[in-house]
């Protein structure tokens, strides 16, 4: 498949190499493997990025090509970062009681270990028992298959209740905001079963690495962000293309006509919206380790909000476009609210660009859908649209010299 499909698809090929480049670049440029001009934190800042730009791609497809504008696809990033970041809580925490009681005088019962665990997790909260949500915590393997497996359950189930029920347009939209806030309004409860409001902290520790620096684990990361980003491109770009990608594109284009041609809609936007949702937890499951910290306003619907921004700016119905988008509005966010921007003054008032970046980011929504519609991913099509073509040989039945003048002219001839 490999072969024909990137040579049907070479904006695949090109992407990868482009990903590959720059992971090569960033490597050779970082503090524990390269020359260290890149900080460890500003490592943690581009794997954070390539995070978020496999959630976009996962929006581009459920929205750009599909035609559904999900506002709770952020809810199911979350969902994998709390899945993996139960584990690291408490397997780290684990480390740290059983080395604490070490030290006493009779040495301690799985029992007593096991209740001085929950006082270090839920003593935020006023607890020390464990709630039924963390009954596979101790298990690695369970825990990274929570991160499949309950966003892809919550999308198969919603979207099976919102399909069959024929629910499109902003009333979709509507109910998976619906679906966002209560989960985030659920998560903020003390006896929600995930600290409340405290979330989970500490997440950039990972149990057994205690010896090695943040700048290695930093950088394997970012790797495996890349790696993430690259396959889940891939399997997007298979998805979208040929006679499926054709259907998907029809359901969004023309879902009546769809179902009149004898294909059954609903399980197509069924398997888009939970293969998307799949992915974006996994893509969280990468993103909140890197982030050392998860609390219930990751999950709000704003969130998903900014997704659905970021996907508009880079260009919606284009995979590289929401890959450009994610990178560029992020990187630009981190700039902005991180102090990197330069304040201005006017004298009576300073502009601090910290309170000022969510405005400049809805003036910037709002400019690119009346003004440029194809986000910054249209640019392309303007450059490959606006070319002159290449031409080589006899072109058409006429035989004019023209013609043949034309087609014999070498490129360095012809361009500017």
């Amino acid at each position: 498949m490999s072969q024909g499909f990137l040579s049907k698809n070479p904006s695949v090929l090109w992407f990868l190499v482009c990903l590959g480049l720059f992971t090569l670049v960033v490597t050779v440029m970082a503090e524990t493997t390269g020359i260290g001009l890149l900080s460890t934190s500003f490592i943690k800042t581009l794997g954070k990025t390539l995070c978020l730009c496999l959630i976009a791609v996962a929006m581009d497809v459920v929205w750009g090509y599909c035609g559904i504008l999900s506002l709770g696809h952020f809810a199911f990033f979350g969902i994998g970062g709390y899945a993996i970041g139960m584990w690291l809580m408490y397997a780290r925490t684990e480390i740290i009681v059983t080395e604490s009681l070490a030290a006493a005088a009779l040495p301690a019962t799985p029992a007593e270990i096991e209740n001085a665990i929950g006082t270090q997790i839920f003593g935020v909260v006023g607890s020390s028992d464990f709630p039924a949500l963390w009954a596979f915590s101790d298990s690695l393997f369970l825990q990274l298959l929570m991160v499949v497996l309950v966003p892809g359950l919550l999308a198969l189930v919603f979207g099976w209740l919102a399909f069959r029920s024929r629910v499109t347009g902003v009333y979709l939209s509507i109910l998976t905001q619906a679906m966002t806030l209560a989960l985030s309004l659920y998560l903020f409860q003390n006896d929600s079963g995930l600290r409340g409001n405290n979330g989970l902290s500490g997440l950039q520790n990972l149990p057994g690495y205690e010896d090695t620096s943040q700048a290695v684990i930093s950088i394997a990361f970012f790797w495996a962000s890349a790696l993430a980003l690259g396959l889940g491109y891939v399997l997007f770009a298979w998805v979208v293309s040929g006679k499926m990608g054709s259907v998907i594109r029809g359901v969004r284009d023309n879902e009546s006509r769809v179902r009149f041609l004898g294909y059954h809609v609903e399980s197509y936007k069924l398997f888009v919206f939970t293969l998307t949702a799949i992915v974006s937890g996994i893509a969280g499951a990468l993103y909140y380790p890197q982030a050392g910290i998860i609390n219930p306003a990751e999950i709000a619907p704003i969130a998903s909000i900014y997704l659905a921004v970021w996907v508009a700016i880079g260009g919606r119905g284009r995979l590289y476009g929401a890959v450009i988008g994610a990178a560029f509005v992020s990187l630009l966010s981190s700039w902005f609210t991180g102090g990197g921007a330069p304040s201005i003054p006017l004298g009576v008032y300073t502009i601090n660009w910290t309170d000022w970046w969510l405005v400049l980011l809805g003036v910037s929504f709002v400019l690119v859908t009346l003004f440029a519609p194809k986000g910054i991913g249209g640019l392309f099509d303007y450059i490959t649209i606006n070319r002159a073509p290449w031409r080589v040989g006899d072109y058409g039945p006429d035989k004019g010299a023209l013609r043949r003048e034309e087609g014999q002219q070498g490129p360095e001839e012809r361009r500017p």
